[in-house]
């Protein structure tokens, strides 16, 4: 059977991702003309290619391949501007060419990679397995021009490829030279991984297919775009069709939606797809988009963002940067200056040798921050369409710079801003996450939230439509799977994201399941660590007007229980438990005090909450079978809440009796631990307290530091200094107090005022 002819076919080998094989691969296709275009890529993703010409779609973006039922499965294709594949797409669009992509199907390929379940993470762009033996063969495998600079003595491909490529004075194209480059590589490095193998020699199969189909269908001249590696093996006659046929046939496949997505600077950096990930995005960007005087145009732009810090960089200061930065280039030999060299003089001339800055340009210039963007109209799941319909309306942008969102909940703008956020985050959709603010004096009506958009968040979209079609649907059904099986902690943890997230349908479901679970649930444990949340929600529902008076009503049925079962709890704790019951102890006292308001039994209509957790507490102070770290706090809360005024003469008998150092130590962790006031402002327990540690023995006293210095730790250091201070200044007096009373200072008189003489003072 004789060969097919493909003389209307060139195949050009580029490298990914590299502005220097873009603009050779622009001025090839604008001198070859051709009516078909044929580019690496997943066959199936033709239907959504068209989107590439729209005005609002902006590079960086990346197909998005997905299995609907299992969106686990997926992969991205990104293309930043200087890819050669999206300017050989772009450049198809704008001239009405017809243009596909030729590579595997990702409906093969997914399952080809992961199987039939779902991936660990999604990949991008498939890349071969690393050959973690053989790092050429690797290299060789993801950036076969990398391999060839390398070998050159380069560090940079670009760099290479400008000098090797773009510098030829012959203006021949040099892709021909580069095939022949890549075939003799590939004879160099024979494939060791038998299924690694297949792969590629299907994915190859594929693309001979995709040319075979142009030919057939009269297409005259027919461009292939690939990565240089497969260049070879789509070049000149190619081999009988049934061969390639029996390599496909049989492939498994599932279902497959694409779409595109926004992509960052900062993700094509990522060290995966094509490539191996490239370091610095930014600074190819820079080379695309500026291509006359770049070193004087970068390190002027470096300028400005160190100017914008604060920094003094003067005009002289570029100048003298952008000599070093050629100077550089001629001792090292090469024809012009690159990444390294202009690192090199910003390193030297405008960060004055501070590493620290020239890593802010690295991370802001070099790699970028910068999102693209997508036409709304691309195909999506609902859920993403109703975000981003919802995030237009609240102005709330979609971009990769961290921005922080200050919200005042009195604000009905705000607080709707405020329920699309916890919406969000009951999806575990964290594109805006809590943050602290930088706003002082914040109080219960405010939240700060900082948002930063990732790629990865819309495969985050597209497993969260499986719950629904829009925001609030799907956040109402992801909570409502709490409901069947979840414990009476994660019922009242879901009570409050549900209430933040303004979800009414779910709260009514939820306080239903857990008004029965705080019925059945007799562990106390359990009830003191369901209550904080609640009470947590009853409050937020307070600030946004929120009808509250179901969950008021479980969390008085779950304080009364837990007033009931504390003192049978408490008995023989050890220490680790102790502290545990400590802990929730600080917490029920802080949210019976959030549930309670002010107002008084007869206007409530229900007895004191309060009152009876406190007197609860009281039944615990005098009994001996409870650990001295939950006593000496349950003595604190007593004291605060001023229901004990006694509290230095227990702290005296607590450190007084025979018990071992260490128990002592416990107690007074318990009592004083965060209680860094009650030291500055009460003498009389500062003076106990001091006194006890001067009177410890030896081992008694290598026994309780560990447990003194925990409790101090609790305290800043402006108190632990105040503290201090405190303690020299009561024993000077009782020192001066000491010697008043054993002096007679008539007797003394003449000698103090001899030594008065001495010192030169006055007889």
């Amino acid at each position: 059977m004789s060969a097919e002819p493909l003389g209307t076919v060139e195949v050009y080998g580029i490298r990914h991702h590299g502005p220097g094989s873009a603009r050779s691969l622009v001025a090839a296709l604008d001198a070859y003309r051709p009516d078909q275009v044929l580019i690496e890529g997943p066959a199936d993703a033709d239907p959504v290619i068209g989107w590439a010409a729209s005005e609002h779609t902006v590079p960086p973006v990346a197909l998005l391949a997905y299995a609907p039922d299992k969106p686990g499965l997926a992969a991205f294709w990104p293309f930043a501007v200087f890819s050669p594949e999206w300017q050989a797409l772009t450049w198809a669009l704008r001239r009405h060419v017809a243009v596909g992509f030729c590579d595997l199907p990702a409906a093969n390929a997914l399952v080809a990679r992961f199987g039939r379940g779902d991936a660990d993470e999604p990949a991008e762009l498939l890349p071969g397995d690393a050959d973690e033996h053989d790092p050429l063969r690797t290299l060789a495998r993801h950036d076969p021009l990398a391999a060839l600079a390398q070998a050159a003595g380069y560090d940079d491909p670009e760099r290479w490829w400008d000098d090797v490529i773009e510098s030829r004075q012959d203006g021949s194209s040099p892709f021909p030279v580069l095939t022949e480059a890549m075939a003799e590589l590939r004879a160099q490095l024979p494939e060791t991984d038998p299924a690694q193998a297949g792969l590629e020699a299907r994915r190859e199969a594929y693309m001979r297919q995709r040319i075979r189909v142009a030919i057939k269908g009269g297409r005259e001249r027919i461009a292939v775009v690939c990565g240089a590696w497969h260049a070879p093996v789509l070049t000149g006659p190619l081999p009988p069709a049934a061969a390639d046929a029996r390599l496909l046939r049989g492939m498994p496949k599932r279902k497959i939606s694409a779409t595109w997505i926004p992509w960052t600077h900062a993700r094509l950096a990522y060290s995966s797809g094509y490539g191996a990930g490239i370091t610095s995005p930014g600074w190819y960007h820079h080379l695309w988009t500026a291509p006359d005087r770049p070193i004087t145009r970068w390190l002027a732009t470096v300028a400005q963002s160190l100017r914008s810090r604060d920094l003094v960089v003067s005009s002289a200061h570029v100048i003298e940067a952008v000599r070093l930065a050629e100077t550089l280039a001629v001792l090292r030999g090469r024809p012009l200056a690159g990444l390294a060299e202009v690192t090199d003089a910003t390193r030297a001339v405008l960060c004055d040798g501070d590493e620290l800055s020239v890593r802010l340009i690295t991370d802001e210039l070099v790699v970028g921050q910068s999102l693209g963007g997508v036409d709304p109209g691309v195909p999506t799941v609902p859920l993403e369409a109703d975000l981003m319909a919802r995030c237009r309306t609240l102005r709330i942008r979609r971009d990769a710079t961290p921005t922080l969102h200050d919200l005042d909940l009195r604000k009905a703008y705000d607080q709707e801003r405020s329920v699309l956020f916890h919406r969000l985050r009951v999806l575990g959709i964290d594109w805006i996450r809590p943050a602290e603010s930088e706003v002082a004096n914040r109080g219960t009506f405010r939240e700060t939230w900082q948002s930063a958009w990732r790629p990865e968040l819309s495969l985050a979209l597209v497993e969260a439509a499986a719950y629904g079609t829009t925001v609030e649907s799907a956040a109402t059904a992801k909570l409502m799977e709490t409901v069947a099986g979840g414990s009476l902690v994660e019922l009242t943890e879901a009570s409050e994201r549900c209430l933040r997230a303004d979800l009414p349908d779910a709260l009514a479901r939820l306080l239903a399941a857990l008004t029965s679970k705080a019925a059945l649930d007799v562990d106390v444990v359990h009830l003191m660590d369901a209550l904080p949340p609640l009470a947590r929600a009853q409050r937020y529902g307070d600030v946004r007007g929120t009808d509250t008076s179901a969950l008021a009503a479980v969390s008085r049925t779950i304080v009364v229980r837990i007033c009931a079962a504390l003192p049978a709890a408490v008995s023989g704790l050890d220490e680790d438990s102790a502290r545990l019951m400590r802990r929730r102890v600080d917490a029920v006292q802080g949210a019976v005090g959030l549930i309670e308001s002010e107002v008084s039994e007869r206007e409530s209509g229900h007895p004191s909450l309060r009152r009876a957790w406190l007197a609860t507490l009281r039944s615990l102070v005098d009994r001996r079978d409870v650990h001295g770290a939950l006593l000496g706090r349950v003595v604190r809360v007593l004291t605060d809440a001023e229901v004990l005024d006694d509290a230095p003469a227990r702290v005296h008998r607590a450190l007084s009796y025979g018990a071992p150092a260490a128990d002592k130590a416990a107690w007074v962790d318990g009592f004083f631990s965060d209680g860094a006031l009650l030291l500055i402002h009460d003498s009389e327990l500062l003076v106990l307290l001091d006194r006890w540690v001067e009177e410890l023995g030896e081992q008694e006293y290598v026994d309780a530091l560990p447990l003194v210095r925990r409790t101090f730790s609790t305290f800043s250091r402006p108190e632990r200094a105040t503290i201090g201070e405190r303690v020299d200044g009561l024993r000077r007096a009782a020192r001066r107090r000491h010697v008043d009373d054993d002096v007679d200072l008539e007797l003394a008189g003449p000698a103090l005022a001899t030594v008065g003489a001495i010192l030169g003072g006055t007889a």
